[in-house]
Parts: structure tokens; C-alpha cells; sequence
């Protein structure tokens, strides 16, 4: 069985390339190289007033919040989020997770159809240095 610990996860540092704004801790528990076929996750967590970025993902999402207030910005629209909550994001759909509480926001991200996600974000994210991650680059 494959299985993943949020309470115990190695989060990765990112912050947007000139936009300490953008900044993020950010893994991805279950994905293809953990031998997932047709799904994927990915856990971030965003410290007050800190925004994950406006990107598209290659595959359909449903963003979970365990804990805070978040803003979600979808297309067009922008609504809240808080824990306990769930939001669809279609395939390819331009969106942003805002972390508007006065405390860290944990969300959790299931993708379908795909066990290798592209995300390609409007700005870079160091120290990686690239507004695409690729999950089939990604070591288990």
C-alpha cells in the first residue's frame, strides 16, 4: 500500500523569482514515481498574505484547505476558502491560492485523469529556477 503522512512530510522552499509574495512549502505525497496510474497529489502550505501564483496544471484539480483561509482565484472569479472546504479547478484553468487568514493555510491538492502533472506558472520560482514543475521529473 502506498501511502503518505501529512503530518510528517520533507516540504521544499520556493519563492517567486523577484516576488517574495510568491512563497511556498510545497510536495507532492502521492504521484506517478510512488506508482499512483490515474491520480496525483500535491500538499502546500502558504504562510500569511503569501500567494502560491497565478499557474495552469495539465490536468483537472480539487483543492482541499485542512487549515486557514484562502483565496482562490479561477478564470475570471476570486471566492474564499476555508478548512474543510473544497474547490474544483478545471484542466488548464489560470488560478491562484491566497493565504488571507491571520495563520498558515495547509491545502491539499488532488489531480484526475493523470499521475504526472505539468504546472507552468506566469514567474519563475527559485531555487529551481523554472515556472514549469514537471512531476514526471520529480525522484520518488
Amino acid at each position: 500500500m502506498e501511502k503518505a503522512n501529512l503530518k510528517n512530510l520533507e516540504l521544499t522552499e520556493f519563492t517567486g523569482k523577484g516576488d517574495s509574495g510568491q512563497h511556498c512549502l510545497a510536495t507532492f505525497p502521492l504521484f506517478g514515481a510512488h506508482g499512483t496510474e490515474s491520480t496525483a497529489t500535491v500538499y502546500f502550505e502558504l504562510e500569511a498574505g503569501d500567494t502560491l501564483g497565478r499557474h495552469t496544471d495539465s490536468a483537472e484539480e480539487l483543492l482541499l484547505v485542512l487549515e486557514g483561509e484562502v483565496e482562490v482565484e479561477l478564470g475570471g472569479e476570486t471566492g474564499p476558502l476555508s478548512k474543510g472546504e473544497i474547490a474544483l479547478v478545471p484542466r488548464m484553468v489560470p488560478h491562484n491560492v491566497i493565504n488571507t487568514g491571520k495563520t498558515k493555510a495547509k491545502v491539499l491538492g488532488f489531480f484526475g485523469g493523470a499521475n504526472n502533472i505539468v504546472a507552468t506558472f506566469e514567474k519563475t520560482w527559485l531555487p529551481v529556477n523554472t515556472n514549469v514543475v514537471d512531476t514526471s521529473t520529480l525522484d520518488d
